[in-house]
């Protein structure tokens, strides 16, 4: 008995994280990873501490998105159309479109092209073409659970980025040092850096995804009433999400800031390019790791990011949707992930690279993401909606934070890109 303990204790703790743990994994999308590659290789250790900044703050804002969702029955989206004038709803659905269809397609980019890297014969172009037909297949023919439990698992790919700092020598005392001493540059590169990393741990489509899936787990489950339990294990899984999600930001910007910046590589515009660097310098072992992860991370993000995009419209304009639907029961729904895809994948014949699709897809989420808090914060305050479960004075406090410091990003990612 005394051996079935623990195994019982982790397996319930892995049946309460669901929606959390994918929200935050797929946070670590291609795009981000690629982000974080250039924090790494450019400044070394110096955003390390970072991830001490966004874990309370993410978790903070995601934690008051899920329990939106698990209170109002309703995505974020519906929420905002029930309690908002329809030009904010209008407004946010006008910038989150262009921005979520741009991230997909760097994602689909990244993908194709660390597949090109890992079988060279095959062109990037065939692999983008290949990843976006397997995805449309799943999400369209798979049903809810089976897709809410494929990307429970696909979280796991995440484990491979805390796994490839060991296989090249650390400073330790360093890395201590760099996580828990903070240290800024006051130059342009390092600030839109910072600007970077916030911008894509902080991002608009998680808040819209998390309310989401938290009505679908409660339509799942057949659950009738909200309590102090389910909302205690929300928590947990919010937490324990957000916790993983900025653990692998740290570790790959402790990857990269090890062996890349150490090895004079400062310049990482893609994933392939991290991936690539690492290989004559950390080993073949770090490198297929690297690059087998950005492929696992694409299947793990974009069907959020689509998904994502496919509620705000359809709750925008009252039409059926859900993942736990059928195609011929939803087909807006679906034929929204289909075009956001196609769309994301056309970028590669239009002339957009996924450089251009990143800093675009960041001015449009930096333009929205504070005014969505500041929602989410007046949304999570009301009575009349939350009734007994408003925000507690830490999660205003983190939500303000949170709120000052989007808004400070959103002026200087604005500033820096129109004013030079």
């Amino acid at each position: 008995m005394k051996d079935k303990k623990p195994s019982s204790k982790l397996s319930r703790f892995w049946k309460v994280l669901g929606p959390g743990l994918v929200t935050g994994a797929s946070d670590d999308d291609p795009s981000g990873i690629a982000t974080y590659s250039q924090a790494g290789a450019a400044y070394g250790f110096s955003t390390l501490w970072t991830a001490l900044i966004t874990f309370p703050l993410m978790a903070s804002i995601q934690e008051m998105c899920a329990r939106i969702g698990l209170v109002t029955s309703h995505g974020l989206a519906g929420t905002l159309k029930a309690n908002y004038s329809k030009p904010v709803l209008y407004l946010m659905l006008l910038f989150s479109f262009p921005a979520i269809v741009l991230n997909i397609g760097a994602d689909i980019a990244g993908m194709g092209a660390v597949g090109n890297l890992l079988f060279p014969s095959i062109h990037a172009i065939y692999f983008s073409i290949l990843f976006t037909l397997i995805l449309l297949g799943l999400i369209i023919y798979l049903p809810y659970q089976r897709i809410a439990s494929v990307l429970k698992y696909l979280c796991i790919v995440l484990l491979v980025y805390m796994i490839v700092p060991f296989m090249y020598k650390q400073d330790w005392i360093a890395v201590l040092k760099a996580t828990f001493i903070p240290t800024i540059h006051f130059d342009k590169n390092f600030i839109s850096i910072l600007v970077a990393i916030l911008g894509t741990t902080i991002s608009p489509y998680l808040f819209f995804w998390q309310a989401t899936m938290e009505v679908e787990e409660k339509k799942h489950k057949k659950i009738l009433v909200v309590n102090k339990r389910l909302i205690s294990e929300m928590k947990k899984d919010v937490d324990f999400g957000m916790l993983f999600s900025n653990l692998t930001m740290f570790f790959i910007i402790l990857t990269t800031g090890s062996v890349l910046f150490n090895g004079g590589v400062h310049q990482i515009d893609t994933v392939e390019q991290a991936a690539q660097a690492l290989k004559p310098l950390a080993g073949n072992a770090a490198y297929l790791l690297f690059a087998v992860g950005v492929i696992g991370t694409g299947f793990l993000a974009i069907p959020v990011l689509s998904g994502s995009l496919s509620y705000i419209i359809t709750e925008t304009f009252g039409w059926k949707g859900g993942l736990d639907k059928k195609f011929y029961q939803a087909k807006g729904f679906y034929v929204i992930i289909s075009v956001s895809l196609i769309l994301g994948l056309s970028m590669n014949y239009i002339g957009i690279s996924p450089i251009k699709a990143l800093i675009y897809s960041a001015i449009l989420y930096g333009l929205t993401a504070p005014v969505l808090i500041a929602i989410i914060l007046h949304i999570s305050n009301n009575k009349k909606i939350m009734g007994t479960f408003t925000n507690s004075k830490m999660s205003n406090a983190l939500g303000f934070a949170a709120l000052v410091l989007m808004t400070t990003a959103a002026v200087i990612l604005i500033y820096m890109q129109f004013a030079g």
